[in-house]
């Protein structure tokens, strides 16, 4: 059998960078000793998300370049460690600064270079730069390749996001993530596992962190068995609020199985139909002011 396991470190920041980069590294080591493949850190860890109350161009300072020390230690490490991670920071760009994270395999190769496509512009990341593209990976495992994915946070809340990953062959899907994990988030990630027929891991910041809670979760994205009467459960992971390296096992197997029987993903749809999702926009949408991804 091929399962998969993604270590999702939901962990507090230190408040610097290095302190970010010593327990990250110290996180890294025992998602290692926990049999992980895939360690996934929250969103923008380089700097613990910490972008909120405070002036614009003090936290666009603690930007980090994609060959800083920073990174390039985590692949380093993911070479010594001989597993993938999925590092997040704020990332150094000449037009502004972008939402980043860099995937290295379990051999220090950088896999997958991703920044934030749908940052949320109704508050502070107004002051981010969105990334363009969605991109899959075939990522080298202990278990063989595996198509990764990813998306960020506010990603999750457009379908069209895990539909690209989808067509794009993504099997597992990252999805680093800073915001409280409540039941409409939750269903958000569970329809859109569900409706793509792929494993999504989402890691979140604990309950100790500013307008977080923990509830780092995975869903396998297989709601039907031949030996069950009707649905399962997709959700085979969702941690409590606290912190904690919580280990999210992906049978790959049976997902890759489910993809070539079932009738969801790309087996049944008509692309020339949907022409107005990328026409031009022609109102603007109604957006409320208060409302935070």
């Amino acid at each position: 059998m091929s399962h998969l396991k993604v270590a999702l470190l939901q962990i507090a920041p230190t408040g610097t960078l290095d302190g970010n980069l010593n327990k990250g590294t110290d996180c890294c080591r025992h998602a290692k000793a926990l049999g992980a493949d895939i360690a996934l850190f929250p969103e923008m860890w380089s700097n613990g998300y910490n972008i909120y109350g405070r002036p614009v161009d003090d936290w666009k300072r603690e930007a980090v370049s994609p060959d800083s020390n920073f990174v390039i230690a985590f692949g380093k490490l993911a070479k010594e460690l001989g597993m993938a991670i999925g590092i997040t920071y704020l990332e150094k760009c000449k037009t502004g600064p972008k939402n980043s994270i860099a995937l290295f395999d379990r051999n220090g190769d950088r896999v997958i270079d991703y920044a934030k496509v749908h940052t949320c512009d109704f508050d502070v990341e107004r002051n981010l730069t969105p990334g363009d593209e969605f991109y899959v990976a075939d990522l080298d495992t202990e278990i063989g390749a595996v198509k990764i994915g990813i998306m960020i946070c506010y990603d999750r809340e457009f379908p069209e996001s895990a539909r690209i990953l989808m067509l794009k062959g993504a099997e597992i899907v990252l999805v680093p993530n800073a915001c409280p994990m409540e039941i409409n988030r939750l269903s958000q990630l569970r329809g859109r596992a569900y409706e793509n027929m792929m494993g999504i891991a989402t890691c979140n910041y604990p309950d100790t962190v500013p307008d977080c809670n923990g509830h780092s979760n995975a869903f396998d994205g297989v709601a039907y068995l031949p030996e069950l009467p009707g649905s399962r459960d997709m959700c085979i992971l969702e941690a409590s609020e606290e912190e904690g390296i919580y280990i999210a096992e992906f049978d790959l197997d049976m997902i890759r199985s489910y993809r070539k029987e079932e009738v969801h993903g790309n087996a049944f749809r008509h692309p020339k139909k949907y022409g107005l999702l990328t026409a031009e926009v022609i109102k603007e949408p109604f957006v409320r002011e208060s409302y935070r991804a």
